[in-house]
């Protein structure tokens, strides 16, 4: 009897883990600290019942992006559209729109990423636009870009389709906790002393108990477009 009730308890726990993931993008175990900005095709979905890129080279088509931080410098990504059209699109609608011009990375935790984007500067804020659709492959969509470093992908809530205006730049290889989970859409190709030094920043412990909260929070001067 007793090894019956451990292990009741063993499953509920295990439920409610699972069912009780943090808002926005959960940190987890990160394997490596890669200071690489090559591209990398590591796919976590790869089964041909997915919806996903139709074409020979999803990383061909690509449309560059400055994000400009003060104090800090220039970080130029490239993003790809035939990787995560939806997402790529919301992105661009609020780079288009000025959006992000004088806004925060408001959440900093080195060895995993830095987070920005929302209007409140406190991680629960949106763009009031609708939400969009989540492609990654947990959520039906064949989405081939690994969380390494300098890649950039879509916070989001627990709802896999939930994402809105706030994104997140990886300063270390976290693939093994958010591919599949969360929408990767772009890689950093120039500025990585930038994205270095933004992770560096002093941090102190937000609401929920966790030291990612910068004291005095990198302001973005600008997202434009590169082309």
């Amino acid at each position: 009897m007793k090894k019956i009730i451990a292990l009741i308890l063993i499953v509920m726990t295990v439920i409610c883990f699972a069912s009780c993931e943090p808002i926005e993008v959960n940190p987890g175990k990160n394997t490596s600290s890669n200071n690489s900005t090559s591209k990398d095709t590591t796919s976590a979905a790869n089964s041909s019942s997915l919806s996903g890129p139709a074409v020979d080279d999803p990383y061909a088509n690509t449309v560059k992006i400055k994000i400009d931080v003060k104090d800090f410098g220039v970080m130029t990504l490239e993003l790809y559209p035939d990787v995560a059209p939806k997402t790529v699109e919301n992105f661009l609608s609020y780079v288009d729109e000025g959006f992000y011009n004088g806004l925060t990375f408001h959440r900093i935790y080195k060895g995993f990423m830095i987070q920005g984007g929302d209007p409140t500067g406190t991680g629960s804020g949106d763009g009031g636009k609708a939400p969009i659709t989540g492609e990654f492959s947990t959520n039906g969509y064949n989405n081939p870009l690994s969380h390494q470093y300098g890649v950039i992908s879509m916070a989001r809530t627990t709802d896999p389709n939930s994402a809105t205006c706030q994104f997140f730049i990886c300063n270390a290889d976290a693939s093994a906790s958010l591919d599949g989970k969360y929408a990767a859409f772009g890689k950093l190709i120039d500025g990585a002393d930038v994205l270095d030094a933004i992770s560096d920043v002093e941090v102190d412990y937000d609401v929920r108990g966790e030291k990612s909260k910068p004291v005095d929070p990198p302001v973005i001067n600008s997202i434009t477009r590169a082309d």
